[in-house]
């Protein structure tokens, strides 16, 4: 078998597989641990950071269309451009539903990653809607929407929350 941290650096699908056939056939001195922890600890962190996306992107639409249709109350919108909304709302729902199923012990992390994610899905939320806004005194501001994130996670995921 080929030196495993070579093949690391220049096969990773081999690595991978070889460090596979190494564990089922309880050849754990042959393992190259280095490299299997660096894996696990990017798992790990690719998680997390999936979680952390899904939600912000959950959050920005949420924000988009709930400020368009709460505060802009504008019919046109609500009749040609809300049903725009539901695939950017849904999808990713879905993948945060799937990212769950897969890895059940993320849920302990809500709570931080909404927090984390919220601002920054705020921040795109202003940026985004001020490009179509022409009146620089109807130009949104941080102050446009709610310092903290204004539904639970429960709320976020319901397909009740604008269908």
């Amino acid at each position: 078998m080929e030196n495993s941290n070579n093949l690391y650096d220049t096969d990773y699908q081999q690595w991978a597989e070889q460090q596979k056939q190494l564990l089922q056939s309880g050849q754990l001195d042959r393992l190259d641990i280095k490299n299997l922890l660096e894996e696990l600890g990017q798992a790990v962190k690719n998680n997390r950071r999936s979680l952390k996306s899904g939600l912000k992107i959950l959050m920005l639409h949420l924000l988009k269309m709930d400020y368009q249709l709460r505060v802009l109350q504008d019919p046109w919108v609500q009749d040609k451009v809300i049903h725009t909304w539901l695939p950017s709302i849904n999808n990713p729902r879905s993948d945060i539903t799937d990212l769950l199923a897969d890895s059940p012990s993320l849920k302990h992390h809500l709570p931080d990653v909404i927090a984390q994610s919220y601002p920054m899905a705020k921040a795109e939320a202003v940026e985004q809607m001020n490009k179509y806004i022409h009146s620089p005194q109807k130009r949104l501001t941080a102050s446009s929407f709610p310092d903290t994130c204004p539904w639970t996670f429960e709320q976020l995921m319901s397909l009740d929350l604008y269908p």
